[in-house]
């Protein structure tokens, strides 16, 4: 089985995978995003969310969805680091979605899920709100992060597909899990 298959299944909580309908357009000239079962080259993206904003993480650099880990708290570091959480032996940084995208610290902590992906300096943990599901947009209908996009945001993020009801932003997986002290 295909890498990106097994972390699809991997990452679908109710098993199976989970498919959008054929693409189709908004009026005037404005493109949307979503699967064409015609189109071989379709991108698959983990989603997930952080307020109302969605952003999606490619399937196959997605380890692992978790809820919500014990972490240890590490002091002196940067208000980004959630802490660490222990991966089954594994000692794994939890980044804290939030506080790296400059949204505002979330007031219920215990509810965070945890989407591991793989870097290039290993697995990290993003701390997100909700997890969503797995899609599938055809990759010409990738854009450029949009110009009035927060700084800090398009700093992160590959970027966007215009979706039926809104953006999704695609994060840069190497970026986002590098933190500066």
């Amino acid at each position: 089985m295909p890498e990106g298959r097994s972390a699809l299944r991997r990452f679908t909580s109710r098993g199976g995978e989970r498919r959008r309908p054929a693409s189709g357009r908004l009026e005037g000239d404005q493109r949307q995003a979503v699967a064409d079962r015609r189109h071989e080259n379709n991108q698959q993206y983990a989603t997930f969310s952080i307020d109302d904003h969605l952003f999606g993480i490619e399937v196959v650099k997605v380890q692992e969805v978790l809820t919500a880990q014990t972490m240890t708290h590490v002091p002196l570091v940067s208000t980004m680091i959630g802490g660490l959480i222990n991966l089954r032996g594994q000692i794994v940084t939890a980044i804290d979605l939030r506080a790296r995208l400059g949204f505002p610290v979330r007031k219920d902590a215990s509810h965070q899920m945890n989407v591991v992906v793989r870097s290039s300096d290993g697995a990290v943990s993003l701390l997100v709100d909700r997890i969503g599901d797995v899609i599938e947009v055809r990759p010409d209908l990738f854009e450029s992060p949009p110009d009035r996009l927060d700084a800090r945001l398009k700093e992160l993020t590959l970027g966007v597909y215009k979706l039926k009801d809104r953006l999704l932003l695609i994060l840069d997986t190497d970026k986002t899990a590098v933190v500066h002290a």
